[in-house]
């Protein structure tokens, strides 16, 4: 519960400096940044913690809650911003976000974990969910070049697609035979669920949700501020400031993970987020209203198709992510965050 007061204050503290946002940059649009990023990262746990407990006190299976309510939940800093700026406007910002956020998991999360630990990849992640994954980025890049936008039809598209990529992962999991060691380990990551009072889960949720939203509006307020002020475009600030904050979530729990060891499904888990981000988050912004796409936006949808399709090609032959692979993957965004600070 300190935690949670913890939460509160920090959100009371933003919403008291955001008004100086408005009013131009100064240090105070930075500290509203890094509070923003505060709420999305700390809300989003909160939610996954409360959603979760939840989940296991009316008995829902380890695996749902996994590949629904704690995988989407580090996603949801991404869906925030993107809404968001979706409601106010900032499209680019809200596609940007997205399409930075992919190619960060996909190169820097996926790059720095293989530097502690070998990512082993499943055959089904390079069968069926990182070719999903690139087919969801060439859809978005098809509609863009044709439509110059993704608008409420294409936004239904993207989550009829979504659902079944949904209904797809559960099906082919719940019918794959497990070893009696792989479900004493599901067995056991079930157990490393935290159960909580149902209050105390309901308050986790809501101050979670409250969090997020705020932190997407400070986010991006703060973010369109500084990019009107140092002159850049919001779609550059959208791919390195925005994306790689929201991205926060996945880095730091891959890192982790890697220090522990249990990486083998890492690269599933990173696919699957960025076809959430894709499928699920710029559907539901174009539902709300229809987004318009810049022609920088189709260009980084092409290189994130490209990176994708290195990447499925360094995991095909041996199955795994090694160290080498990973400095290569690392360099390769480096050189792609100068493009698009030089272009």
């Amino acid at each position: 519960m300190k935690k949670l007061i913890g939460l509160i204050a920090v959100l009371v503290i933003g919403l008291l400096m955001n008004a100086n946002v408005a009013a131009g940059f100064s240090a105070w649009t930075v500290v509203i940044l890094l509070i923003g990023f505060v709420l999305l990262i700390k809300g989003a746990d909160f939610f996954v913690d409360g959603s979760s407990s939840v989940a296991r006190q009316f008995k829902i299976p380890g695996l749902v809650i996994g590949m629904t309510i704690v995988a989407m939940g580090t996603s949801l800093p991404e869906l925030s911003v993107s809404v968001t700026s979706s409601l106010a406007h900032h499209n680019q910002l809200a596609v940007s976000n997205v399409v930075g956020s992919n190619i960060f998991n996909l190169m820097v999360v996926l790059g720095c974990s293989a530097l502690f630990s070998v990512l082993y990849v499943q055959k089904s992640v390079i069968k069926i969910d990182l070719p999903f994954s690139i087919l969801a980025a060439a859809i978005l890049a098809v509609m863009a070049l044709v439509l110059g936008k993704v608008n409420r039809i294409c936004g239904i598209i993207f989550l009829v697609l979504f659902a079944y990529f949904i209904w797809s992962m559960v099906h082919r999991t719940m019918v794959s035979r497990k070893t009696p060691a792989e479900e004493a380990e599901e067995a056991e990551e079930d157990e490393e669920i935290k159960i909580l009072p149902l209050w105390q889960s309901l308050i986790y949720i809501i101050g979670g949700v409250v969090a997020i939203k705020f932190g997407g509006d400070f986010v991006v307020n703060s973010s369109v501020t500084v990019a009107k002020t140092i002159g850049v475009s919001e779609t550059l600030i959208g791919l390195t400031i925005v994306a790689c904050g929201t991205s926060l979530p996945e880095l730091a729990t891959s890192i982790v993970a890697a220090h522990k060891n249990e990486l083998d499904m890492a690269v599933g888990n990173a696919v699957g987020s960025n076809i959430f981000n894709i499928l699920a988050i710029l559907g539901i912004a174009a539902v709300i209203t229809p987004v318009t796409v810049a022609v920088e936006n189709i260009i980084d949808t092409f290189v994130l198709i490209v990176f994708s399709a290195i990447v499925w090609l360094l995991c095909f032959r041996d199955k795994k992510l090694t160290k080498s692979k990973g400095i290569v993957m690392i360099v390769m965004y480096a050189v792609y965050l100068v493009y698009i600070c030089v272009r």
